[in-house]
C-alpha cells in the first residue's frame, strides 16, 4: 500500500505547480521575470516562431477548405442543378466540373484551352459553366450577352459565344459584342 501512496503523493506534488501557475495572480516582478524568460527563450530559439506561424497557417488553410466544402454542400442544387447554366461535356459523366467564368479574367482565358482539352480527352466529365462577372462593368456586360445568347439562341449558340468571348481581346462594349454577334450569325436585326 505504501508504494501506491507514494506514487499518488508524487503525482499530486508534480501536478500542483501546473495548477498553481496563474498569470493573472502574478506580481509585477513575477510578470516581468516571466516575460524576460519567454523573450530570452524566443531569442535563443527563433525557429519556434516560424514553426508556430506555420501551424497557424496550416490551421487557417484547413478551416478555409472546410468552409469551402460547406459552401458547396449548402449550395449544391444552385451549383449543379440550377436549370439555366450551360452544361456540356458528357451530361451523364461520373465527374461534374463547374467553372465560374469572367470574360475579363486573364487566368480564365489562359486555362480555357486546357479545360477544353481535358473535357474532350476524358469523355466522362459533365461540365457546367457559371457566369461570374466580378471584374467590373465589362465583365457584367459580357456575362449578360452570353446569358442572352443562351436564352434566345440556345445552348449551342451559347457555347460558340462563350468560346468567342474567351478569345476576345480588347474592350467589351456594344461595338465589340455587335461584331461578335454578327460573326456568330446571331444578329437578328432586320
Amino acid at each position: 500500500m505504501k508504494p501506491m501512496l507514494a506514487a499518488l503523493a508524487l503525482t499530486v506534488a508534480t501536478a500542483l505547480p501546473a495548477f498553481a501557475f496563474d498569470p493573472a495572480n502574478m506580481s509585477d516582478a513575477e510578470k516581468e521575470a516571466f516575460g524576460t524568460a519567454i523573450r530570452e527563450y524566443l531569442m535563443a530559439n527563433p525557429e519556434v516562431l516560424v514553426e508556430s506561424i506555420n501551424v497557424l497557417e496550416a490551421r487557417r488553410v484547413a478551416q478555409e477548405v472546410e468552409n469551402d466544402a460547406l459552401l458547396v454542400v449548402n449550395n449544391r442544387d444552385a451549383i449543379f442543378e440550377d436549370g439555366h447554366s450551360w452544361v456540356g461535356g458528357n451530361p451523364d459523366g461520373d465527374i461534374t466540373m463547374v467553372e465560374f467564368v469572367d470574360y475579363k479574367c486573364g487566368y480564365c482565358k489562359k486555362v480555357n484551352p486546357e479545360v477544353e482539352a481535358l473535357i474532350k480527352s476524358d469523355g466522362n466529365i459533365r461540365f457546367i459553366l457559371k457566369e461570374f462577372p466580378i471584374l467590373g462593368q465589362e465583365s457584367d456586360i459580357a456575362a449578360r450577352f452570353a446569358v442572352s445568347v443562351q436564352q434566345i439562341a440556345g445552348p449551342e449558340a451559347y457555347k460558340k459565344a462563350h468560346d468567342a468571348l474567351m478569345t476576345l481581346n480588347g474592350p467589351v462594349n456594344l461595338e465589340s459584342l455587335t461584331k461578335l454577334a454578327q460573326e456568330q450569325g446571331l444578329d437578328r436585326r432586320p
